[in-house]
């Protein structure tokens, strides 16, 4: 019988980088450096270290084939914040933006003349920073080069950062420093859990985001290993994982943590949640994968497969009440999570909409979508569950207390058909929709986003494209059986 340490040993063989690879990636990282370092001396530009950040970086536990370079800069705040003492945080912030600006463009693209890098180009998250692409006999690989300030741990911890990214290279030291080598293979078999579950990173296809490679390394130096983490997982939504040893009452007590599902504390900043973004549906679904791999152990759960496509005869009664909109992204210079943040937006209003009337009666009953896209094909995609698509085209909607008078007069003034049952006055009032598809159909004609040009809207059997079937096999299988509204 195979034991789960036979299963973990065959998987970690199978994605554990190759000494080709980390030397490849050694070489790339020293002539990037060396082509920035030598413009630097000729622009006349202090700064204080580059190294390169993330699972490739100081932290080593990238799996097979994850070849992106996360270089970054370190740059002196002390010596920036010299010459912008007196401005307020709001405008320190613009400063910071336009500086960060000038690098990129004069200093960081003007360097890479090297023929392997092709293609620079300036990108934005909270400050600009600049991606490029190695290619060289047959090999690409994306390299992201990332401004930060170079702040103490305790400045950090005492006060935030100043950029977003200023904790990472802390997040690497600190990996680097608490893990060792076991452990850090330990993360490589968890991220590869994750990806088998579709549920990692920024193109998780569950939930907006799924688990990232900080958290699961953390997840790791809490528990120690794979099968903690495993044993331990069911109980992450009520157990915080706090370096600092607060309790989950003192956490709760933090606002921004309040409406966080479950929490994971960021050794680097004690006000930080590194699980805040994590999706709860990303979280169940791995649960549930958790469990079925303690009951029976099987490498199956390692491996990353295609999602299927979703077959409207397997479950007929199911498929009259999913709905899919698919959509083609037509402007490729707006990022893909942009564009995943704003159908995520419509899902929630198509939710909240449609689930209630304007007056608050029930509407269609309970509403779950899934936003699902493939970015190299540029399609983007919604599918959605809803609990009662066909509905009475009148409701009773409810009026004020028979002891309001004056609102009452009002109230049957301009509901002359009024009646009164429970102690309220009532009316008959007819629907704006009473079928969801038409409803779903107006909603998204006015509100999709621009970038987006509309492929079909339609109940799930007439899905057009495979990207659709394939949202909508991930709400029916991996997401409606885990809603315990559904």
């Amino acid at each position: 019988m195979t034991t789960i340490d036979d299963i973990f040993e065959e998987i970690l063989e199978q994605i554990k980088p190759t000494n080709e690879e980390i030397d490849l990636i050694d070489k790339i990282v020293q002539k990037l450096s060396n082509l920035i370092r030598r413009k630097a001396e000729e622009l006349n530009i202090d700064y204080i270290d580059i190294e390169p950040q993330g699972s490739t970086g100081i932290k080593q536990t990238q799996l097979r084939n994850d070849f992106d370079i996360d270089l970054f800069i370190g740059l002196d705040y002390a010596a920036f914040k010299k010459k912008y003492d007196n401005l307020d945080k709001r405008k320190l912030k613009k400063k910071i933006k336009e500086k960060f600006l000038w690098y990129c463009n004069n200093w960081i693209i003007e360097s890479l003349g090297s023929s392997e890098f092709k293609n620079p180009k300036l990108l934005y998250a909270e400050h600009p920073y600049v991606q490029v692409k190695y290619k060289k006999n047959g090999i690409t690989i994306q390299i992201d080069i990332v401004l930060y300030f170079d702040l103490d741990r305790e400045y950090i911890r005492e006060n935030g950062p100043i950029t977003a990214v200023d904790r990472s290279p802390w997040h690497g030291k600190f990996v680097q420093k608490e893990l060792n080598a076991v452990q850090k293979d330990e993360v490589r078999l968890l991220k590869q859990f994750f990806k088998a579950c579709h549920s990692y990173g920024d193109k998780s296809a569950l939930g907006r985001v799924g688990f990232i490679g900080y958290s699961a390394e953390l997840l790791i130096y809490h528990f120690g290993d794979l099968l903690g983490v495993f044993k331990n997982f069911n109980t992450l939504e009520y157990n915080p994982l706090d370096y600092y040893g607060r309790s989950k009452e003192e956490l709760s007590e933090i606002d921004h943590f309040q409406n966080d599902f479950f929490i994971i504390i960021d050794p680097i900043d004690k006000f930080r949640n590194v699980a805040s973004a994590i999706s709860e549906k990303a979280y169940r679904y791995c649960k549930s994968q958790v469990r079925e791999f303690l009951s029976k152990p099987s490498n199956k759960f390692f491996q990353i497969e295609e999602i299927p496509l979703f077959k409207h005869t397997d479950s007929p009664n199911l498929t009259e009440k999913l709905f899919i909109v698919e959509s083609k992204d037509i402007n490729s210079d707006i990022h893909y999570t942009e564009t995943r943040d704003k159908l995520y937006s419509l899902g929630d209003f198509i939710a909240t909409h449609g689930e209630k009337e304007y007056s608050h009666e029930k509407r269609f009953g309970n509403i779950f979508f899934e936003v699902f896209f493939k970015v190299p094909k540029k399609e983007y995609n919604l599918a959605l569950y809803c609990e009662n698509p066909h509905i009475n085209p009148t409701y009773e909607r409810r009026g004020p207390p028979l002891k309001a008078e004056k609102h009452m007069r009002k109230f049957k003034q301009k509901n002359p058909n009024y009646f009164v049952k429970n102690g309220y006055l009532w009316t008959e009032t007819k629907r704006d929709y009473h079928r969801f598809n038409e409803f779903l159909s107006d909603t998204i004609q006015k509100r999709i986003p621009d970038n987006l040009d509309i492929v079909n809207i339609s109940n799930s059997k007439y899905a057009k494209t495979n990207s659709g079937r394939k949202a909508l096999y991930v709400l029916k299988n991996m997401i409606l059986p885990y809603c315990s509204e559904y």
